[in-house]
């Protein structure tokens, strides 16, 4: 009986410990390095939302965000005013920070994933109460497209 009760004990500290370890590591700032347009005011809602959802963003001004879309392989079809990226992933557009850290948690075997596009109500596309249902994508080297997450009007 005390061998049971020990072997118990052991196992609730183990899983209590992995709990812990879960939480410190959800609490733990995301690094992200995001470029966009100095005239987006959209990308710097975008960008103040992250920081809101403990993201440490570095972010880059700049007059040519095309030519960081095409230096990280995103493919026309997943553009959108911003690319940012994290953990070696691309983030395009107006994704929520949920799904990109359900993209950090999975680590998926793609490029990135993107909103496509500037739907209304995407994070730093809010228009009161107008929202579009849309998709977060995800894509990989050889322009496979797949659904990622999706996200429905109210």
């Amino acid at each position: 009986m005390k061998s049971l009760i020990t072997f118990f004990t052991i196992g609730l500290f183990i899983f209590s410990v992995s709990i812990l370890a879960k939480n410190v590591e959800v609490g733990k700032p995301v690094d992200i390095v995001v470029y966009r347009s100095p005239t987006c005011g959209c990308c710097e809602k975008w960008v103040a939302l992250l920081k809101q959802d403990n993201f440490n963003i570095q972010d880059i001004v700049t007059d040519n965000v095309q030519a960081i879309k095409d230096k990280y392989g995103v493919p026309k079809e997943m553009a959108s005013c911003h690319t940012a990226i994290v953990d070696g992933y691309v983030v395009e557009g107006h994704v929520p920070a949920k799904d990109i850290l359900t993209l950090l948690k999975n680590k998926p075997k793609v490029i990135g994933i993107s909103v496509p596009g500037m739907p209304r109500g995407t994070p730093g596309m809010e228009m009161g109460g107008i929202k579009d249902s849309y998709d977060v994508m995800s894509f990989d080297l050889n322009k496979r497209f797949q659904i990622f997450s999706k996200h429905k009007a109210d």
